[in-house]
């Protein structure tokens, strides 16, 4: 497939695209769930649960990051650096919900 053909549209529409974007709502899913279920921020000593939850789902976007990364930089540069500013914007969503919120 040439650069020409691949639109955003058909990028996001690739897993390694979706899958970390997906995560990374999840794992802002949680984040937000756990402070409206506790109706305010959470100032724990310990960990819990969702705390690991978050931890696992954020580090595992970062091989399907890499793999997204060196897959389709070279082959649709444009469409791909769009998608890579999508999931990182899911990223810097989820750090600024723990900062902020916790």
């Amino acid at each position: 497939m040439s650069a020409e053909l691949i639109s955003f549209g058909k990028m996001t529409r690739q897993p390694a695209a979706w899958v970390p974007l997906s995560m990374s709502l999840v794992a802002l899913s949680l984040v937000l769930g756990a402070v409206a279920r506790n109706g305010g921020p959470i100032h724990e000593a310990d960990e819990g649960a969702i705390a690991h939850m978050w931890q696992i789902l954020m580090a595992l976007q970062l091989p399907v990051l890499l793999w997204f990364a060196v897959t389709w930089l070279r082959r649709a540069p444009r469409a791909a650096w769009k998608v890579m500013a999508l999931q990182a914007g899911a990223v810097l969503a989820n750090l600024a919900a723990v900062f902020f919120l916790t």
